[in-house]
């Protein structure tokens, strides 16, 4: 019988062609053999839904058990780059990562990016922009405080942990409202998983995903998300990455492979390090 994995064609490995198909479930064999294809990756991670399980606070989104170790050790691999890209600001992110130095890290959705140094990068907010974020997190939707964030870039409202009820009466408020803004401020508005968010035009996690497949020109890039909002990045990265969707039900997504938190991410990370440890030791 032929061994199918020895067989694998590069188109295997790369996205499915439209948002519109379901990732296939996840197959270490298979993944294995795209990785061996490769000799230098881009490892770029989503965190909520990915990394961490979504609970009620969002402040208390620690990690999946075992995920910080995976992720020390891929760190300052010479045959690997890791890379958070987040919805959530910047400044978030080293009290939940708790990692020592910290990776590069997107923020906010591409807008804010920090470099391995610390130094934060990010391009200046246009005052009208500045003014209808400001305008859009001063409404009061009769929600608590802390579910209407106001961060650099955009605003989102939180519905995770809310009763259904006022779920139920204050969305389409928000959305009303926000539609309003967004039309005269020339912003955008998208849903995510567990709310809303108000968003300055522009940039996305996709292009994100794009300026570092510019600068990782013949790497294996690899990205790991299970929200909407990752879609652009799975789209950005065509034929040059796999996209992987991460979350306990399947959905439709441009991803290549469908896998389960955390047993299954565990084990696709499991494979990343020993990857590098070979990759190294053959170098």
């Amino acid at each position: 019988m032929v061994d199918s994995v020895k067989i694998l064609r590069r188109s295997d490995c790369f996205m499915n062609s439209s948002i519109a198909s379901q990732p296939a479930p996840w197959e270490p064999d298979a993944f294995q053999a795209c990785l061996d294809r490769a000799e230098r990756l881009l490892l770029m991670l989503d965190y909520d839904g990915t990394l961490a399980p979504f609970v009620a606070d969002r402040n208390q989104a620690w990690p999946f058990p075992g995920v910080l170790p995976r992720l020390k050790a891929l760190q300052g691999r010479d045959v690997c780059r890791l890379v958070i890209v987040t919805g959530r600001t910047v400044a978030d992110m080293p009290r939940l990562l708790a990692l020592d130095p910290l990776p590069e890290i997107w923020g906010c959705h591409g807008w804010e990016r920090r470099l391995t140094d610390g130094r934060l990068l990010h391009p200046p907010l246009p005052d009208a922009w500045s003014s209808a974020l400001n305008q859009a997190a001063r409404i009061d939707f009769g929600l608590p405080p802390d579910r209407v964030e106001r961060k650099p870039f955009t605003v989102a409202v939180h519905w995770r942990g809310l009763d259904e009820s006022l779920v139920r009466r204050s969305e389409p408020l928000v959305r009303d409202r926000f539609e309003d803004i967004a039309a005269a401020a020339g912003l955008e508005l998208h849903a995510f998983d567990g709310g809303i968010e108000l968003r300055c035009p522009g940039r996305t996690k996709g292009t994100a995903v794009a300026d570092l497949l510019t600068e990782e020109d013949g790497a294996l890039a690899l990205y790991l998300g299970d929200d909407l909002t990752d879609e652009d990045a799975f789209a950005a990265l065509g034929d040059r990455g796999i996209g992987l969707l991460v979350r306990q039900q399947v959905r439709p997504s441009q991803a290549r492979w469908w896998l389960r938190p955390p047993e299954q991410l565990l084990g696709c990370l499991d494979l990343l390090v020993e990857w590098c440890h070979g990759r190294e030791a053959r170098a």
